[in-house]
């Protein structure tokens, strides 16, 4: 029986590279929801290849939940257009590629639906951690990371015992600023932080690696998934992308994934939970490969500091680390602030008491809106 899935986020990188392994296993996969901020085209065309599937466009204003579209076919429009066709489709696992806080909400209602959760939306777990992994421990249904990083960790220790663990290295290809000063980086334009040597990815995600708050994202993320406190979570620069994480045990021996950096992997190996199945994706080849480390430089990149700083304050630090970091990723691509405007945005932001505040969903979204608000502030003040 095929299994059916949905895919939020469909017409992004996460989603095009899921769809390639959709189609590579076509006989086993029936797809049941597609959405898409904006490019509601793409999705009509995606309809059409995948008849049986709902397509929902969360970024259009609706009067109603949804609307006839091309050929009769039912659309789901904006964000409660969204979270009901989650509801609807009755998938059995979700692929959330949504990008930033956006993803939050669809994430938990596709778990409050019964439907297993294949995450790509960091920013769920960073956001709220504790309430979407109570919400799947509640309804027995697996998380499971998609970022190369923590899909490497997440199957690395599934063989081995939790307790013989002693730390996580986490990898991370420097972005394309790696090399370059700290003079050069207050030059920066969003054209150079755009063109990453190893990795193809949407615009946010691609200048949060230049600046190396995609990796302190991640480090959230990681002691969130695997109930880790910061000192057991370590960064290592690794330009090649081909160790995507290793693991650490208590005898002292290193375990790592190794694979040539192509998303499809780590979505294959999402899709295809509880099985290992062929797979043509992130074959490595070893002939007259050569792989190096180095350490992270957190003066040049303070994107990293802060986020060990926001995840050992708790609270909502990790809320308004993201919310901030957003905020000043759109003004850096809109041109309004340089590049090392965004950590200089990010630490003002930081700077503001984020301790205490429940975990619910609706404390965790208004103290997102007021980080988003703070910066913003910041900016309309003429700073950065």
């Amino acid at each position: 029986m095929k299994k059916r899935i949905a895919v939020l986020g469909a017409t992004g990188s996460i989603g095009r590279n899921a769809l390639d392994v959709v189609r590579e296993g076509r006989d086993n996969f029936e797809p049941v929801l597609f959405s898409a901020n904006s490019r509601a085209a793409e999705l009509f065309a995606l309809a059409a290849e995948f008849p049986g599937a709902k397509i929902a466009v969360s970024g259009q204003p609706a009067a109603a939940a949804d609307t006839d579209g091309i050929d009769g076919k039912r659309v789901y429009q904006g964000r409660d257009g969204l979270l009901a066709a989650i509801r609807d489709c009755g998938a059995e696992l979700t692929l959330n590629g949504i990008s930033g806080a956006a993803g939050l909400e669809p994430s938990l209602a596709a778990l409050e639906s019964g439907s297993a959760l294949a995450l790509a939306n960091k920013e769920s777990i960073v956001m709220a951690g504790a309430l979407v992994l109570e919400t799947a421990r509640k309804r027995s249904l697996p998380v499971i990371p998609v970022d190369s990083e923590h899909s490497a960790v997440f199957n690395l220790l599934r063989a081995r015992e939790e307790d013989a663990l002693d730390e996580v290295l986490i990898t991370a290809s420097g972005g394309p600023f790696r090399t370059w000063s700290a003079e050069a980086l207050e030059k920066a334009r969003p054209g150079d932080a755009l063109a990453h040597p190893t990795w193809k990815m949407g615009a946010k995600i691609t200048i949060d690696s230049a600046s190396m708050a995609n990796k302190g994202l991640e480090v959230i993320e990681a002691a969130r998934l695997f109930s880790l406190d910061a000192d057991r979570i370590k960064v290592v620069v690794h330009p090649q992308s081909v160790v995507h994480s290793m693991v650490r045990m208590k005898d002292g021996a290193v375990y790592a994934q190794l694979s040539s950096p192509d998303m499809r992997l780590p979505i294959h190996q999402a899709l295809y939970y509880g099985e290992t199945a062929p797979s043509p994706w992130g074959r490595l080849d070893f002939d007259d490969l050569s792989l190096t480390f180095e350490r992270p430089d957190t003066e040049r990149f303070p994107m990293l500091a802060l986020a060990y700083g926001a995840l050992r304050a708790g609270g909502h630090y990790p809320v308004a680390y993201n919310a901030a970091n957003e905020y000043a990723v759109s003004a850096f691509l809109g041109g309004k602030i340089a590049f090392t405007g965004i950590s200089a945005v990010c630490a003002a932001v930081l700077e503001a008491d984020w301790s205490g505040g429940a975990e619910d969903l609706q404390a965790i979204v208004e103290a997102d809106h007021k980080a988003r608000r703070a910066a913003e502030a910041l900016l309309s003040n003429g700073q950065y």
